[in-house]
């Protein structure tokens, strides 16, 4: 026997080719989805419990104070800030010369004196100085406020009521005494026309003044060390430790705004993510080369890895959604489903450790999340029924639980201090694990894949093609069920799959149906064999196959499943006619393709399992006495000529299995035949 078989799909360079596409699309999918800043998401509740690990700084930062405290400062410090205003000393001449120049001739109804007056006030109003309405109105709200007035080379301090608007100036000239009695006479020269602000708001000085008060404000009231515990587990979020966690964020963004920063960060996410995703496919290469060939299989696992990393990224920018609602152990259970459990682990493991990358509690993230996936696999050996999947769920959910109790304790001094939030977060993480049920559905679909679940509704006698079989052909039906059964038994002795080959017996025959009366379980008396040639009774008896296929493909059965029709005679021969033609015409040349079926041979264990517990079924039916001898002679002969011929040198299947298969295939005939030991005659 040749262990090193050959897959029947070769490694070729299209096949390097698409694993690398695989992965380099998977690790680009990954890596676009990550975010490039490494800022760290948290969601921080003033009050409330510290729902993360215990936090440290990993650099030094200053402790910044909160927006309202700064707010408070520069509100105090505008309180003595003295904007500038430019004393315009050619206003007051250009004005007085305006008036004295329109009334020169004097004032119609007043006597000459009153032009000098008039001056005289005028030129007090504008000593005293005079500004917009605008800006007296905002500082007037003030009585208080200060104003820097530069006049030459000094600035002097004046309060805002020793100087006038244009509007209050205009009213301070009729204050005088000797005006206010001619006012009536006054209005009439329109005396406003000779007012003017000589106070010109000096915007560079007063911006230089303001940049320079907030510029001595202090932003920070402390600073945090490196290495420094700012909060631990458990702990009331206090104002002070809400402050520390908000400086740390802003300091960390502020730190990694620089372009070269971020490409560092890209690239150390790229290695990151190649190394896992090169690590898992070297597992698969050296332990499970026959993934490798089949590209379904590890563009499921990849997809699954992706996709949940993908998902992770986008509930960590959204702080307010835990990460612990994500159902990760989906990912296990899908490939301990439709691959095995150690692979199961490891995408698991290699899903986890790139997810973590992203977190900000990514120690107890991988200790909880591991402990979920390895709950997922030990406790979901096979997926059959519902029930176990609501179990598994129930057991994932308590083992992860338990853990994040035990870090909770080990961090916290009092049971009011747990985050209990938590908690719920992972009962709704056992929900969603509820949902790998219809969505197995999809993947199988997706991918090509057959369950456990879908061999078991195939398997159902109530199934269409089963029922139309067991009323058309119900010898052929008959030898189908116990072929199921004894395959049945063969693999779980040597540890293949079971339910695969149960299912794969029952429709191995499903050709039968278009001509039963040809195969001699179906037959009562009446041989049609009789009427036709050795060749034409051969092609009718090999047609079963081809025809097999067919209805396979009319009622869309998984491939898993029309592999066992086409192999469950491999390439061998219908001997019967073969021997009968090539005994009536000795001397004439056989062509061999006449009788031989179009094959493959089997190619996987299970198929090779058919072939023998399909032989030894039928054969055993000719045999003329039950006995021991008779069975067990019967089934090393059809098996070891099988080994001989060579029909399962192309599928990994040993000796020691063989062997298993010839014992479990003797005693469950002897069972089926009821063999019992000869009694003697009573003389």
């Amino acid at each position: 026997m040749n262990t090193n078989f050959n897959f029947k799909e070769e490694q070729t360079w299209r096949n390097y080719v698409m694993r690398a596409v695989l992965i380099v699309l998977s690790i680009g999918l990954i890596v676009w989805a990550m975010p490039h800043d490494n800022q760290t998401y948290f969601h921080i509740e003033k009050g409330k419990p510290w729902k993360y690990a215990d936090f440290t700084a990993p650099f030094d930062f200053p402790v910044y104070k909160s927006d309202e405290v700064i707010r408070a400062e520069k509100d105090s410090l505008m309180k003595s800030y003295e904007p500038y205003y430019q004393f315009n000393q050619e206003k007051e001449a250009q004005m007085v010369s305006r008036f004295n120049k329109d009334y020169a001739e004097g004032i119609p109804g007043l006597e000459m004196e009153y032009l000098k007056i008039i001056s005289n006030r005028l030129h007090s109003l504008y000593q005293q100085g005079i500004m917009t309405p605008g800006d007296y109105s905002e500082l007037r709200t003030d009585t208080t406020k200060m104003i820097r007035v530069v006049n030459g080379k000094q600035a002097n301090s004046v309060s805002i009521l020793e100087v006038y608007s244009t509007k209050t100036a205009y009213e301070q000239l009729f204050q005088d005494e000797i005006l206010a009695l001619q006012r009536p006479v006054l209005q009439k020269c329109n005396l406003n026309d000779y007012i003017a602000p000589n106070l010109i708001y000096d915007k560079v000085r007063s911006e230089s003044s303001i940049n320079d008060l907030m510029s001595s404000i202090a932003l920070a009231t402390g600073v945090i060390q490196k290495g420094q515990k700012i909060v631990g587990r458990g702990e009331i979020v206090t104002d002070k430790t809400y402050r520390a966690m908000e400086s740390f964020m802003k300091e960390n963004e502020r730190l990694h705004q620089d372009d070269t920063q971020n490409q560092f960060a890209l690239l150390g996410q790229i290695l990151y993510v190649s190394i896992l995703f090169i690590a898992f496919t070297f597992y698969l290469r050296l332990y499970r080369k026959d993934y490798l060939v089949k590209s379904r299989k590890i563009m499921m696992a990849y997809a699954l890895i992706a996709l949940f990393s993908i998902m992770t990224a986008l509930f960590m920018r959204n702080t307010f959604i835990h990460v612990y609602i994500l159902p990760y152990a989906m990912v296990p259970i899908f490939i301990r489903v439709f691959m095995d459990s150690r692979t199961a682990f490891m995408a698991h493991c290699v899903m986890v450790l790139i997810c973590a990358v992203m977190l900000a509690h990514s120690f107890e993230f991988i200790v909880v999340e591991t402990i979920g996936g390895l709950a997922a696999i030990t406790s979901l050996r096979e997926l059959s029924q519902r029930s176990q999947l609501f179990k598994t769920a129930i057991f994932i959910t308590l083992a992860m639980m338990a853990v994040n109790l035990s870090f909770d304790w080990m961090r916290t001094d009092s049971l009011s201090k747990i985050d209990y939030s938590t908690y719920n977060f992972l009962i709704i993480n056992g929900i969603a694990l509820l949902f790998a049920y219809p969505l197995l559905y999809l993947i199988e679909k997706a991918f090509g894949f057959t369950s456990d679940i879908t061999l078991i509704e195939l398997s159902n006698t109530n199934n269409p093609l089963i029922r139309q079989m067991s009323e058309i052909a119900p010898g052929t039906f008959n030898h189908s069920i116990q072929v199921a059964n004894l395959a049945g038994e063969i693999a779980n002795k040597i540890g293949a799959e079971a339910q695969l080959v149960r299912t794969g017996a029952l429709y191995h025959d499903i050709g039968k149906l278009t001509n039963p009366i040809y195969f001699t379980e179906n037959q009562s008396g009446i041989n049609p064999h009789e009427m036709l040639t050795e060749i034409e009774s051969a092609q009718m008896i090999i047609s079963h196959v081809t025809e097999g296929q067919k209805m396979a493909d009319k009622y869309n059965l998984p491939k898993e499943i029309r592999d066992f029709i086409s192999t469950h005679h491999g390439q061998g021969k219908a001997k019967f006619f073969y021997i009968k033609y090539h005994n009536e015409h000795p001397d004439e040349p056989v062509d061999d393709l006449l009788f031989t079926y179009p094959g493959p041979n089997p190619f996987t264990r299970e198929q090779a399992i058919l072939m023998m517990a399909d032989t030894v079924e039928a054969a055993s039916r000719s045999l003329q006495e039950y006995t021991e001898q008779n069975i067990r002679e019967l089934v090393n002969r059809l098996i070891d000529t099988q080994v001989s011929e060579g029909y399962f040198r192309e599928c990994p299947i040993t000796f020691r299995d063989i062997q298993y298969a010839k014992t479990v295939a003797i005693e469950k005939l002897k069972t089926i035949y009821h063999t019992r030991i000869s009694y003697p005659s009573e003389k």
